[in-house]
């Protein structure tokens, strides 16, 4: 693509999610501190005479109906929203698993939202993001923070000492939707921090008095998440090892990227089936990650 400009759509982690109660409509309110990984997908838009989108990458397949894409709905919603024609040639180059709980979709909407209001000159309203999906807000910012309410608000959280992800995935899609009718049981309480400690060690041992709400309701419907999170938990290294989002991957939290890649070479070992990956958590900027070409 000419004059192209590309946005790398980075993979969230919610590194705790309680819930924290349930609206009149419906919809739960939720307490999360979110970072992002390395990992990321990447959206590439050109000007165009029409709206289109081609999608590429290891994870193409799983996408077969490109017209409902949430990328083609975050481009409508951000022209409907700016009064102007939806107009780009937008290309998706898809590396995070879909259904899997690291906001793969979210952070495609989200890129795109940022690479279109570049592309036509146009700023980004919050109700935008929150209206194409509760992570999609949070996913704009790609920068650590507390989310909170139904994910319209956002604060920047303290910062955190350097952590490597070990995330598995063991080749199971699960419904975010499904997962929320099932969660049963009391509300957690908010538990966000003014201050971190410094130390990968003692941080993981930090978030072992928070956890993930939506863990058990997952494991209703996708068993395999207590076997990935074993696997992961059993590595050399591994200060942490639990669910992400709504499932169905799991992370583990390492002091060094040697100590996660070579975790990501024993579960690969092990089970040759799932999808591994290993890096860092981006410390980004709070802007995200966008260039020209």
């Amino acid at each position: 693509m000419n004059d192209a400009i590309r946005v790398a759509a980075h993979a969230k982690i919610n590194l705790y999610l309680h819930v924290v109660g349930k609206r009149a409509d419906g919809y739960h309110l939720l307490d999360s501190l979110v970072v992002f990984a390395e990992l990321h997908d990447e959206i590439t838009v050109e000007a165009a005479d029409d709206l289109s989108l081609t999608i590429d990458g290891p994870f193409a397949d799983a996408l077969k109906d490109e017209s409902d894409n949430l990328v083609l709905r975050a481009a409508r919603a951000l022209a409907e929203a700016t009064k102007r024609e939806p107009k780009a040639r937008i290309r998706l180059t898809k590396r995070i698993p879909v259904s899997a709980g690291i906001g793969g979709g979210s952070a495609d909407a989200a890129a795109t939202l940022r690479a279109l209001a570049d592309l036509w000159q146009v700023d980004i309203d919050r109700a935008v993001a929150l209206k194409l999906g509760a992570d999609v807000n949070v996913c704009v910012a790609s920068e650590t923070m507390f989310m909170s309410g139904i994910g319209e608000t956002l604060d920047l959280a303290p910062g955190l000492p350097r952590l490597y992800l070990l995330l598995v995935n063991p080749g199971v899609a699960v419904a975010t939707k499904d997962v929320f009718k099932a969660r049963a049981g009391a509300f957690s309480q908010p538990a966000r921090f003014n201050v971190a400690p410094r130390s990968a060690m003692l941080f993981a041992r930090f978030l072992l008095h928070r956890k993930n709400d939506l863990t058990a309701a997952a494991l209703l419907h996708a068993p395999a998440i207590r076997t990935a999170r074993e696997a992961v938990g059993a590595t050399e290294g591994c200060l942490l090892a639990r669910m992400s989002g709504s499932g169905a991957t799991v992370f583990g939290l390492y002091a060094s990227a040697d100590e996660a890649a070579r975790a990501a070479e024993a579960v690969s070992r092990d089970h040759p089936e799932w999808w591994v990956w290993s890096g860092g958590v981006r410390e980004g900027d709070n802007t995200g990650t966008l260039t020209r070409s």
